[in-house]
């Protein structure tokens, strides 16, 4: 019987390996749903990593398997084992190809990261970590100097919508300062770009929707900027990717998508209520830390009396 060459066993090898790893990088269902325009780059080079992934484990691990049944102690066998020496051409092999694979994948994430805006803040000069905008009402917010900024096609316009985001242990709050609406839920129009100016009192805390694919610091005295379209209206929860305290699994909240004509309904609801000086209602979840005697220190910088908070535990 002919032997059949280790060329056309690999070659057989990477035919059945290939369609198998592809269908399953792309089918995984591991996600979950795309909310945001960033969310496909982000699925798209996690596919690609997951089907490289999945062939590496099928070559490695079928390799294993096969070799136990060839290689296996025969009865009878108690002889020493085939002295095998190296083989340079498989080492080479074997480091040239992971070797081009991380290349390949750290120059497009790079490219995803840039398509993200996540280069854009990093265009501002050295030294300038953050510029004042001023808003409608006279005050200003801040354009943060590092973090995920606007896209290239969006890179040096302003936002449609500005929210400051403040962390604080153990609670997100979100300021409109171009309303003065405060609230402990972000609220947000859908295929709006959206700009969150991130930061924190305390410790370090991480501002992370997953249906976004997007997660950004927030710094105790640097700001960072996180930008955004959403583009399927529903609620989002929101939490807190960084272990920032005893009660950091109680840190979280919400962003609910609006259709436009929903988000100005919210925005005139909350404009109107704050003009006849009804109380205005900040929903937090960080246990029972989240009194209104805990929140008073942050919350009267941002115009809300601490005796009208209301606490909401989910």
């Amino acid at each position: 019987m002919q032997k059949v060459p280790v060329s056309l066993w690999t070659l057989l090898a990477g035919m059945i390996i290939s369609p198998i790893s592809i269908w399953i990088g792309q089918n995984h269902h591991l996600l979950p749903v795309q909310a945001s325009q960033q969310a496909p780059l982000v699925d798209g080079f996690f596919n690609i990593m997951f089907t490289i992934a999945v062939a590496l484990f099928l070559v490695v691990e079928g390799t294993i398997l096969i070799f136990l049944f060839m290689y296996r102690r025969r009865p009878g066998d108690n002889g020493d084992g085939t002295p095998v020496e190296g083989n340079l051409a498989l080492e080479i092999f074997w480091t040239a190809v992971p070797t081009v694979i991380v290349i390949v994948l750290g120059i497009y994430s790079v490219d995803i990261y840039n398509k993200m805006g996540g280069l854009e803040p990093g265009s501002h000069p050295h030294g300038q970590m953050a510029m004042a905008a001023t808003m409608n009402d006279g005050s200003e917010a801040v354009t943060p100097g590092i973090g995920i900024g606007g896209s290239p096609q969006t890179q040096g316009k302003p936002a449609d919508l500005v929210v400051n985001v403040k962390g604080i242990q153990f609670a997100w709050l979100f300021n409109y300062p171009q309303t003065g609406i405060a609230a402990g839920e972000l609220h947000v129009p859908v295929g709006a770009d959206v700009q969150l100016n991130l930061s924190a009192d305390d410790v370090i805390h991480s501002f992370w929707v997953p249906q976004f694919r997007l997660k950004q610091d927030a710094l105790p005295g640097i700001p960072t900027e996180l930008r955004f379209v959403a583009t399927k209206p529903g609620t989002y929860p929101i939490v807190c990717a960084e272990l920032c305290g005893g009660y950091h699994g109680s840190m979280r909240s919400q962003v609910i998508v609006h259709t436009q004509e929903d988000f100005d309904s919210w925005l005139t609801e909350n404009q109107i209520a704050q003009q006849q000086g009804q109380p205005q209602v900040v929903a937090v979840n960080p246990a029972n830390l989240s009194t209104p005697e805990f929140l008073a220190p942050y919350v009267n910088d941002m115009g809300v009396n601490a005796a009208t908070l209301t606490q909401i535990t989910k």
